[in-house]
């Protein structure tokens, strides 16, 4: 990996998920880093939207960014998609070599009334996607014997919660799967990590606040503070706190760092 810490100059990154969210501030912190970009999700208006966004972000002018991040929507579940999707950033910027699995999706419902399809559906975008990905950028990462692979998890990979067992199942997936393929990969220049999020300030929170106003009747205040409420520092994470931690996975600083979980919650499972 070349450069330090906050230096990703000739590194060529691919983000799920990237039009939102936690893909949007690790995008910006991998720009910030001198890192060619390829940010992938399924709605191509969001992902120009993330476009502008990051080119906004400069004092003044516009960042000039045309020559650094390329746009590439794609159904990470989709096996044909993602290949196309990495075919596209090689040719843009050369080999993916920092691949950070994003994608994610959450449905809130009691198991008896979670349909199969809702199920296997939280399973294709949260892990599912993941492992094609991870596969599709593991050739030329082995070849060159250098790359990171970071995998966005979430509390939810480490304990349970309620109305969220699809999600839950798919998370502890995506945990199983970064410890197996790091050891696979350890002794070839990868390293595969986790992040492990407690509730972020994100748009997957957003809805959730609904559900519980829809549901219960209480405001988005009191939503938002009964979600804050599970982290001891009594706040919802910021996507950015997320970022930094990709930011330092993807450096060479943490070339052994490898099958690891960071889990970010302020002391949620501290206990």
């Amino acid at each position: 990996m070349s450069g330090a810490l906050g230096d990703l100059r000739g590194e060529r990154a691919l983000i799920t998920g990237g039009g939102s969210g936690v893909g949007l501030a690790v995008a910006a912190r991998l720009l910030d880093a001198g890192a060619r970009l390829t940010l992938v999700g399924r709605s191509p208006e969001r992902l120009a939207a993330a476009a502008r966004h990051l080119a906004a972000r400069g004092a003044g002018a516009p960042l000039d960014l045309d020559g650094r991040l390329r746009l590439a929507p794609c159904d990470v579940g989709d096996e044909g998609q993602v290949a196309r999707a990495f075919e596209e950033a090689a040719r843009a910027f050369g080999p993916v070599s920092v691949l950070v699995n994003n994608a994610g999706a959450v449905e809130t419902a009691p198991l008896a009334k979670t349909s199969l399809e809702s199920f296997e559906g939280a399973l294709r975008v949260n892990l599912t996607g993941a492992f094609l990905c991870a596969r599709a950028a593991l050739p030329a990462m082995l070849a060159a014997r250098r790359g990171r692979i970071i995998n966005v998890a979430s509390t939810a990979a480490l304990k349970g919660y309620a109305y969220c067992a699809a999600y839950c199942a798919a998370k502890h997936g995506l945990l199983g799967l970064t410890r197996a393929l790091a050891l696979e990969v350890a002794a070839k220049g990868v390293t595969v990590n986790a992040l492990c999020p407690g509730y972020t300030d994100t748009e997957l929170v957003a809805r959730a606040v609904e559900n519980i106003v829809a549901k219960t009747g209480r405001t988005a205040e009191q939503a938002r503070a009964e979600l804050a409420s599970s982290n001891p520092q009594g706040r919802l994470i910021d996507p950015d706190e997320v970022a930094l931690q990709a930011l330092w996975l993807a450096s060479p600083a943490a070339a052994s760092i490898n099958g690891q979980v960071i889990v970010i919650d302020g002391g949620e499972l501290a206990g």
